[in-house]
């Protein structure tokens, strides 16, 4: 296995601890579960008692206290794997998505809410975006109201993940009306909750790909959650969501790669042993400079998702980075895809191939957490100063 960048003899020990329990789990596996939409708990399992669940969460709480360049190598050997995102969808919000808590939860909160989830006991599914806001998170309608013991919540939210094997619930909702605060971002406040399904419903979402790992409408009636639930201070929730924007980009881009290098590993091979007019189709370059390409896209991709995380583990600004490396990943990761289906033909459309999964899933990173145009639009704002567009 070549990198595209120095490890160290600890971060390369990561990633082939990670390729060695993916190895158990192979291309049949990942297809059967996409058929079926069940979820992939014997994978989720072996990474739980791993201790792999907990790698950048802190020591004390039972993590590894490693940083975001360790996660990210953590994540990519799990796409590369040929998991894909079906893979790394199962695991995404362990590992990074329960930050808030670490960076502006009490030390109470903490002792109770990551112990579980490093261990893989408890799972927990993120509620943001809204039917009706989409990426104008300011504009969400989900109320949490003031009651004598906490927050009463209702309203709705779409394409959260995981919501129907969700013990807890990572929830934001508008505290004080739009009308009334300083700016629209103020007033939204952050909860890790219980899920009660008596008060949730969680309808799941049929889709493109990533079977297994289900997305749902959730309508939200009179949740009752403690002020003990509350992450941070009331009406600050905007702002702890945007600690976390920047790690959420960046483990995005480097799954993308890594699903990426699945696909172009296969096209190669079966551009190597598939004969037609008397010679390998990898004879052509037709065929050969298409997954050069790739390969090319997806190493410069990597580059800049490595080079963003290691500015975040510094302490550093890296938003620009975090931005560009998930446009760069999603982009060379769907590209790659592509070129391994065509590469392959009319097989490249057959699921005994494996190819049209990773090409399916390979959409997501192009839509979620963040849309293509956005990022561009942050990039022309923020880095070019040009005048905002929206």
């Amino acid at each position: 296995m070549t990198f595209a960048l120095d490890l160290t003899e600890a971060q390369a020990a990561i990633h082939e601890a990670i390729a060695k329990i993916c190895a158990k789990y192979d291309d049949h596996y990942w297809l059967k579960v996409d058929d079926s939409g069940n979820f992939p708990d014997a994978f989720v399992d072996d990474i739980a008692d791993g201790g792999w669940l907990g790698v950048a969460m802190p020591e004390r709480f039972g993590g590894a206290g490693l940083g975001l360049t360790e996660a990210a190598l953590m994540m990519q050997a799990v796409a590369q794997s040929g998991a894909g995102f079906s893979g790394a969808s199962a695991i995404h919000l362990n590992i990074f998505g329960l930050m808030p808590i670490v960076k502006f939860g009490t030390e109470e909160q903490q002792e109770r809410f990551l112990p579980p989830i490093i261990a893989g006991e408890d799972k927990a599914c993120f509620a943001v975006t809204e039917p009706n806001s989409g990426l104008d998170t300011a504009s969400l309608e989900t109320r949490a109201e003031r009651t004598n013991s906490g927050y009463r919540i209702n309203g709705r939210k779409i394409w959260t993940t995981n919501a129907q094997r969700a013990k807890k619930m990572l929830i934001i909702a508008r505290t004080t009306p739009k009308d009334q605060c300083k700016t629209p971002t103020e007033g939204l406040s952050l909860f890790y909750a219980d899920f009660d399904r008596a008060k949730i419903e969680a309808q799941p979402i049929p889709k493109m790909g990533r079977k297994a790992v289900e997305c749902n409408t959730l309508f939200i009636e009179d949740l009752e959650v403690s002020n003990a639930e509350l992450v941070g201070e009331e009406g600050s929730g905007f702002k702890i969501l945007l600690s976390g924007l920047n790690p959420e980009r960046i483990l995005f881009a480097v799954e993308a790669i890594g699903l990426g290098r699945a696909a172009l590993k296969r096209a190669a091979q079966y551009a190597k042993e598939r004969i037609v007019f008397g010679r390998p189709i990898g004879q052509n370059q037709g065929i050969q400079h298409p997954l050069a390409r790739a390969w090319a896209e997806l190493e410069a991709a990597n580059l800049m998702a490595f080079k963003a995380a290691a500015l975040y583990d510094a302490g550093e600004e890296c938003g620009a980075e975090a931005n560009a490396s998930k446009y760069l990943g999603a982009e060379a990761g769907f590209r790659a895809c592509e070129a391994s289906v065509l590469a392959h033909g009319g097989m490249g459309y057959a699921k005994e191939y494996f190819v049209e999964r990773y090409f399916r899933e390979a959409m997501l990173a192009r839509i979620a957490p963040v849309s293509r145009e956005m990022i561009l639009n942050f990039i022309a704002e923020r880095v070019l100063g040009l005048p905002k567009s929206y």
